[in-house]
């Protein structure tokens, strides 16, 4: 077999990684190409990391993130002053709170960053190849909404259910009726102890219950919405001020 015959099959077989790292040795003088096992472990990494690659980039579009956030550029934002140290920030970002279905509830006053945070927590979970969606709550109560008129409301809690990790941002922004709060209390039941849940706020923790105002429907809420949690209670003056990302 010929290497013209060879690049069509890794085409056909859609080895895309693959594919293009073998190009590239074939452009090489003979002397400097790799042979035998050193070809074969060089072309089978290339189609590893080509298709991580193409799967962070799935779950990257399928998260619709609000904002296209970085770990990286929270890091210099760590400090007392933020209520945010390095330490805590490098654990979230190691993304066992996925793994052990715990909760992230970031508050703060307007502007101080809660949503980019978010964000960039729903970045590195893409990266670790964890499925993520971001949630308005606006955008939630619509689909709620939506899925009762529309027949397909059990199909929506199951699909996400599945998510392993979701985020909810600007909770408490809006009244709810019944029906989404019953729906929210469904949404945590499904997730607790077994899938993650990020949710941001201006107000704060304690606040909630009052937010909810419904007694028995804010403490079963509740309860499982920081039953395992991880608060970050974000200080600072808004960053929309300061024109800076965070």
């Amino acid at each position: 077999m010929n290497t013209t015959q060879t690049l069509e099959q890794m085409r056909e077989l859609k080895l895309t990684g693959m594919l293009h790292s073998y190009q590239s040795q074939l452009e090489l003088s003979i002397n400097h190409q790799l042979e035998g096992h050193e070809l074969i472990a060089h072309l089978v990494h290339a189609e590893k990391s080509y298709q991580g690659d193409a799967r962070f980039v799935a779950l990257l579009h399928a998260a619709k993130l609000r904002y296209q956030a970085i770990p990286e550029s929270i890091d210099i934002e760590c400090n007392a002053a933020r209520n945010l140290s390095k330490g805590q920030w490098s654990q979230l970002l190691e993304g066992t709170y996925v793994q052990q279905g715990e909760s992230i509830l970031i508050t703060g006053s307007t502007g101080c960053g809660k949503s980019y945070i978010a964000c960039a927590l729903g970045y590195q979970a893409c990266l670790l190849g964890i499925k993520t969606r971001y949630y308005n709550m606006n955008r939630l109560i619509e689909a709620i909404s939506m899925a009762k008129t529309e027949g397909s409301y059990l199909k929506f809690l199951n699909n996400l259910e599945k998510i392993p990790l979701i985020i909810l941002d600007d909770f408490g922004l809006q009244s709810l009726n019944k029906n989404v709060k019953l729906a929210i209390l469904q949404i945590m039941e499904d997730r607790y102890a077994k899938k993650a849940l990020i949710v941001t706020s201006q107000l704060p923790v304690a606040n909630w219950y009052e937010y909810l105002d419904e007694p028995t429907l804010a403490d079963a809420i509740m309860d499982r919405m920081t039953a395992k949690s991880h608060r970050l209670e974000l200080h600072g003056e808004s960053r929309r001020k300061k024109k800076q990302a965070f």
